[in-house]
């Protein structure tokens, strides 16, 4: 099987090989050893995430070392990082939950010329080879206009943010705010940071359903672990109910889970925004190799759906396509919770 990733309008040059071939995999000798931090074990997206990378590695001929897990903490994640380079790492693909403090470790990485490829966060600071996310402003923007429009408008919505220390947590928070100055000023915001942690997430909704039982929307940032916390707090309040009841709480997640689209089937949720879990992997690996093969990429079009972008100082991001799913479209097999595990 033969793979491109060569943005159609970008410059590509190549240090080490022709940039011809600069996009093309295959089943040959296995690239590496490319060392793969995971960023926790504790969400339902990770773990998903977590799973599609040996299956990755594999069709893209990549040479994994064993993967570390920094279970949500930068002291993890800055140990687990000099072990793997100690270890002779000659690429590392990791997802730092905490974007401003990795900065010292990513200078450090840079000094010993080895490259880095960040997945669905990007450094505050410290260029990376490739940064591969979605526009995570879009995802804000999207979970806003849902609410908005399903709610006429008006009401008020709990919304809960992700790490403000987190890069996505920001673009999401300022895209949803911004939008909901902007086109919905009926609706009040309630929000909740979490660091993206469930119990958070959990105990602001009670507090806000017992201040103000007429909370008619939630944002979710993060539904691999606020789902099943937020569904079992609507239960326990009478508020599970279907869509045509008007006791219903409209609710919009992130990330595209199959625990999300089965809650969409059974109207207990609204809506998601699809986080790609599989091409994540996919690509972080993809362009590890890709960097260790001395691949060089520019801004522009791609040929699997995205656009690498220049989000400044020379930092290119290839951002991949986000979709919103709903109950007209849940059932689509184009979205990767609805082929995980199969």
């Amino acid at each position: 099987m033969k793979r491109r990733s060569i943005p159609t309008v970008a410059v590509c040059l190549a240090l080490a090989t022709a940039c011809g071939s600069a996009g093309t995999t295959g089943p040959s000798a296995g690239v590496g050893p490319i060392g793969v931090d995971h960023p926790r074990a504790d969400s339902d997206f990770w773990n998903s995430y977590i799973k599609y990378v040996p299956e990755k590695a594999r069709s893209l001929g990549v040479s994994l070392m064993p993967p570390t897990n920094s279970q949500n903490k930068v002291e993890n994640l800055v140990a687990n990082v000099q072990s793997l380079q100690s270890q002779g790492a000659k690429a590392i693909v990791m997802a730092p939950q905490d974007t401003g403090a990795i900065a010292s470790t990513m200078d450090r990485l840079g000094k010993a010329r080895i490259p880095v490829v960040t997945v669905d966060t990007r450094p505050d600071r410290g260029g990376a080879y490739m940064v591969v996310r979605a526009d995570n402003k879009a995802y804000g923007e999207k979970a806003c206009g849902f609410l908005g429009d399903a709610l006429g408008g008006k009401g008020k919505v709990v919304e809960f943010q992700g790490s403000l220390s987190s890069v996505n947590g920001r673009d999401r928070s300022e895209a949803f705010a911004a939008c909901m100055r902007r086109d919905y000023p009926g609706i009040t915001v309630f929000e909740e940071p979490t660091d993206w942690e469930g119990t958070k997430a959990s105990a602001a909704l009670q507090t806000r359903l017992a201040q103000h039982p007429d909370v008619n929307g939630i944002y979710m940032q993060a539904g691999g672990v606020f789902l099943a916390p937020t569904l079992q707090v609507l239960r326990q309040r009478g508020l599970l109910v279907p869509p045509e009841d008007p006791k219903h709480v409209v609710v919009v997640s992130n990330d595209g889970i199959p625990q999300e689209l089965e809650a969409i089937r059974k109207g207990e949720i609204d809506a998601t925004v699809s986080q790609p879990a599989d091409l994540y992997a996919e690509w972080a690996l993809f362009y590890a190799k890709a960097a260790v093969e001395g691949k060089v990429f520019g801004p522009g079009r791609t040929d699997h759906g995205s656009e690498i972008v220049d989000v400044g100082g020379g930092q290119l991001e290839d951002q991949l396509p986000a979709p919103l799913i709903t109950r007209e479209n849940v059932d689509d097999d184009a979205f990767w919770g609805n082929r995980a595990g199969s």
